[in-house]
């Protein structure tokens, strides 16, 4: 019997040429099936059944012409969507399957048992629409899943409610939005074992990341239990990313992100009566555990590149760990629709003209910024009360608030992840979302005004009252190439991958202490020395935040590792400069448990900052910690593109010291291809007078031009009173710039510059560029239109 004949047909059987006999889903599970056992990912067996076989069961039944009429009914006003939906449905749950096409599941049911030894194996019943998971149209979960389905008579009931479910609401509102004609559309039902997920954990992952269309990452998500709970947006799952570029060396970790979910309640098998799953709550071990180790993030991750590669187009997958064998296993893969379909050419962006006071915070979907009134609304019951423009506020969403998210400035959901629901349909319809928050229905009022804002990295924010924004749109063709190179300045390792297409050479200036102040919070002595907190609220606060680690010290240095991660693997490979940290003491006094270890300063600018520190018996060892982070991304994760920065280096012997800390601490300066640079900050006279000498002892020199200003000219760079007489462009300044790169060349040493000045000041950029400055680094918004400017000046 041929394909286009059959009832039933084993997974293994189906390739993706077979979606119009067995749907997106199930013809993709085929595909895995046979194309993909060299590189060892596993997929559960299983069946499908066809088209054919759904049309059989309308023909047995005469249903076609009984659907149309309800359809006509709905079409005309004489039927409500409801009200024709649920017809039609109950005209699939009360008839019966044709003789023919019973018997070909049961004898597969039976076939599939054997296979297993076990005389009820337990399955997961899914729909598979043959126009559904197709590229442009990712309304994934329209139709229903059954899991943990055993029996041949409990299965047959199971498929005959996919059928049914082919005519919900949402579905038939759908295929109206769509154009599809409602018969042409055909049902194929997917039955695999079930992986034994709910005595372990199971979620989503995508091949490229979700946000921004960086290609260059995995974006694993993972929660207890079955995988309904992620895919469905009602917990708050853990966060992996992993770059891909390195994943082939399997000496290497390139994790470079872990965040720990919420992971509330987790769905397992329900015992006795009519439901065959529930949710229970998870324990507090289960909360504060990540749900895959290491080496599973790894395997997960080179089954998303593999797949990717072998459908050739960024990928949708959800995956599930069976607690029984310990055994990971893929149990769907679509096309990724919403980044893969955009156009490279042009980057918009947002930004925010004025500071408020941020009430919310949570997974920012997308990159873009909204404001308005808040609308809360906790039940589905109450959808048809939204108002168009709103920001649509509530515990989580499925398929049924579709019709009022299209009308939504912005959404904000208490509960889910980057591949919840909300999270999905809100990249396709291209508005902000904030999903995740915990609290957002019981902290925000209805009518309040607020402005949600995706465009500060990973982490969105809920302002209070309705901010200024403005957008702009960056134009990235016909960007000229420029002898200079053009690089980057970034803090925030969430924003890194927004600007991964821009025509810049690396990253000139990637401050650490942003990573220190907003994703580790507590002083590195405080984690040193943490019995010397005596504070009991910074005591609290260091326990919360360290939870999970047994040794306090390697939650900075992970934390560390990762964030300065993510910026190199953004820029990969071209050079990344990480500067060491430059808190002055105030600064770092006011990190948690800071106090005890800063001493007070009249004027922290010029004082124990930057180098001095370093060599210190005050900070040494925190220092150490800063050193351990950087190896950790060089050595372990084999990001070798990041170059250290050593700031505000005021003596040779303060380098000597500093060199031999570094050596101490396994960072040894190296001329190989791979091998360490270190670089120091030119912003103290002497660094330029003493230019010759401390070339014998760094790689390269990064101009500090706010610090060297104010040295040079003995200008309070914070002071209001002088802020007139604060200027790179004084001849002074610009004479110590012109020595230092005389100077430098002279050693066989690069020099760049890390400030807005030559964005703001044309003339200045076009003075550097006539110095033979080798590297401009800008903030990344202002880097076209800079570059332009620059080969402008340097084909006068």
């Amino acid at each position: 019997m041929s394909k286009e004949q059959a009832f039933v047909i084993p997974l293994d059987k189906l390739s993706s040429e077979d979606v119009s006999l067995v749907g997106g889903k199930n013809a993709s599970l085929g595909e895995m099936l046979q194309s993909l056992k060299k590189q060892k990912v596993r997929v559960p067996g299983g069946f499908a059944t066809t088209a054919h076989a759904y049309r059989e069961f309308l023909k047995e039944n005469d249903l076609e012409e009984k659907i149309n009429s309800h359809l006509q009914k709905m079409h005309s006003g004489d039927e409500s969507l409801s009200k024709a939906g649920k017809a039609i449905r109950q005209l699939f749950t009360r008839n019966s399957f044709p003789e023919a096409v019973e018997k070909a599941i049961r004898e597969q049911y039976r076939a599939l048992c054997e296979k297993y030894h076990t005389d009820d194996l337990d399955v997961a019943v899914r729909s598979s629409a043959t126009a559904e998971d197709l590229p442009g149209a990712s309304f994934a979960g329209q139709q229903e899943t059954f899991l943990n389905i055993s029996g041949e008579d409990d299965l047959l009931d199971a498929c005959q409610k996919c059928y049914a479910s082919l005519f919900t609401d949402r579905a038939i509102s759908y295929r109206e939005e769509k154009g599809f004609e409602h018969i042409k559309v055909a049902l194929s039902v997917g039955v695999q074992k079930m992986v034994r997920s709910d005595l372990a954990g199971s979620g989503v992952m995508f091949s490229l990341d979700t946000e921004t269309g960086f290609p260059d990452v995995v974006v694993i998500n993972a929660a207890w239990g079955l995988g309904e709970n992620v895919v469905q947006g009602t917990v708050n799952p853990d966060e992996y990313r992993v770059f891909k570029p390195l994943l082939q060396d399997e000496s290497l970790v390139p994790i470079i992100e872990k965040s720990l979910g919420d992971k509330e309640k987790k769905m397992v098998y329900a015992k006795g009566g009519s439901k065959t799953t529930k949710n229970e709550e998870t324990s507090k071990k289960e909360r504060n555990a990540i749900v895959l180790s290491d080496d599973e993030i790894l395997q997960l991750a080179r089954w998303a590149v593999a797949i990717e590669d072998h459908y050739e187009k960024p990928m949708d997958i959800e995956w599930a760990k069976d607690g029984n064998e310990g055994d990971l296993y893929i149990v769907q893969a679509r096309p990724e629709t919403v980044q893969s379909q955009k156009q490279a050419s042009t980057m918009q962006t947002f930004k925010l003209k004025e500071k408020g006071n941020d009430i919310l915070t949570g997974l920012a979907i997308g990159e873009a910024i909204a404001n308005g009134e808040a609308q809360v609304i906790k039940s589905a019951d109450d959808i048809d009360t939204f108002k168009e423009g709103s920001i649509l506020v509530t515990g989580m969403t499925d398929p049924d608030w579709v019709p009022i998210m299209k009308k939504a400035a912005a959404i904000v959901t208490d509960y889910g992840g980057r591949t919840s629901h909300a999270a999905i349909v809100s990249r396709e319809l291209g508005i902000p979302a904030i999903v995740g928050t915990e609290n957002a229905t019981d902290d925000l009022q209805d009518g309040q005004k607020i402005t949600v804002s995706c465009a500060e990295g990973e982490t969105g924010k809920i302002y209070d009252d309705k901010l200024e924004f403005e957008t702009s749109e960056v134009n990235l063709n016909d960007v000229p190439d420029t002898k200079t190179e053009m690089m980057i300045n970034l803090a925030s390792p969430d924003a890194a991958f927004r600007w991964w297409r821009l025509p810049n050479q690396g990253v000139g200036l990637a401050r650490m202490e942003f990573v220190v102040n907003n994703a580790i919070k507590i002083h590195p002595m405080a984690l040193v020395d943490f019995d010397k907190v005596k504070d009991k609220k910074d005591r609290k606060q260091i326990e919360r935040l360290t939870r999970g680690y047994d040794n306090k010290e390697d939650y900075f240095v992970d934390h560390l590792a990762r964030g300065i991660a993510k910026i190199a693997a953004s820029q990969y490979p071209d050079q990344v400069i990480v500067r060491m940290s430059d808190f002055k003491t105030n600064e770092y006094a006011d990190l948690i448990g800071g106090s005890h270890f800063e001493p007070e300063e009249d004027n922290p600018m010029l004082g124990f900052r930057g180098a001095s520190r370093y060599y210190s018996d005050r900070y040494r060892k925190g220092f150490s910690l800063e050193c351990r982070a950087i190896r950790k991304v060089r050595e372990e994760m084999g990001l070798t593109n990041v170059i250290i920065m050593i700031p505000f280096c005021r003596t040779l012997d303060e380098a000597d010291h500093v060199l031999e800390v570094l050596q101490d601490n396994g960072l040894k300066r190296s001329e190989k291809e791979h091998g360490l640079k270190v670089y120091v900050m030119a912003e103290i006279p002497s660094n330029v007078i003493l230019a010759e000498q401390f070339a014998e002892r760094f790689d390269g020199f990064s101009i500090g031009s706010n610090d060297l200003t104010q040295l040079v000219l003995g200008i309070d760079r914070d002071s209001a009173e002088l802020s007139d007489l604060f200027d790179e462009r004084n001849d002074a300044v610009k004479n110590m710039i012109a020595m230092l790169i005389d100077k430098a060349h002279k050693k066989n040493r690069k020099v760049g510059i890390c400030g807005q000045a030559p964005s703001d000041y044309p003339e200045f950029a076009e003075f550097l560029v006539k110095t033979g400055i080798d590297s401009i680094s800008l903030n990344p918004d202002s880097l076209v239109g800079t570059k332009k400017r620059i080969a402008e000046t340097e084909n006068k």
